[in-house]
């Protein structure tokens, strides 16, 4: 199992972006930047299509943190490049293909039977470290909100060295706790 702290998992992955265009996306060229992958169980299903479409229309939000957001499956760039182009319009962040289930082993959210996995997020931070992760069951949504409050305090306390700590519900601008 991972442990927050811990180097995260490194991975390179192919993937789809914007209309159709396929790229690479790799751990080790995202150095300095806060990285968010989340994994989702499948391609044309039903809450899959509400989570990727969520976090598409927060991009802007998570780039100005400093962020790239990565979905990942284990279905193939191919089957992501259909989806993209049949029903979920232009994507603003990348769906990576985890067709060999490597990644999605390496994060502890695969599914070893049914080969696909469970809704696990990640967020690592600029130096590959990992600072949270969740995984929620297959039928239940994650809620980008939460998300980007989540990424917001990590990237506050981090950058307070630790002398600040957020108190429950914290969101930006609001009060935070000194340790004595």
């Amino acid at each position: 199992m991972l442990q927050i702290g811990q180097k995260a998992p490194r991975f390179t992955m192919d993937a789809v972006i914007g209309k159709g265009d396929f790229v690479t996306v790799s751990s080790d060229k995202l150095e300095g930047k806060w990285k968010v992958l989340y994994f989702y169980p499948l391609d044309f299903t039903f809450v899959c299509p509400t989570e990727i479409t969520a976090f598409n229309e927060r991009i802007a939000e998570f780039e100005a943190l400093n962020t790239t957001v990565i979905g990942c499956s284990t279905d193939s760039k191919f089957s992501h490049r259909a989806w993209i182009q049949s029903d979920l319009g232009e994507m603003k962040h990348a769906l990576a293909a985890d067709l060999s289930k490597q990644v999605a082993r390496d994060y502890g959210v695969l599914l070893e039977d049914a080969g696909i996995a469970l809704r696990g997020l990640f967020i690592i931070g600029p130096d590959n470290k990992l600072h949270y992760q969740l995984v929620h069951d297959l039928g239940i949504g994650r809620n980008v909100d939460e998300v980007l409050r989540v990424l917001q305090a990590i990237q506050y306390v981090e950058k307070s060295g630790g002398a600040e700590a957020c108190p429950v519900n914290w969101k930006p601008g609001g009060e935070t706790l000194r340790p004595q």
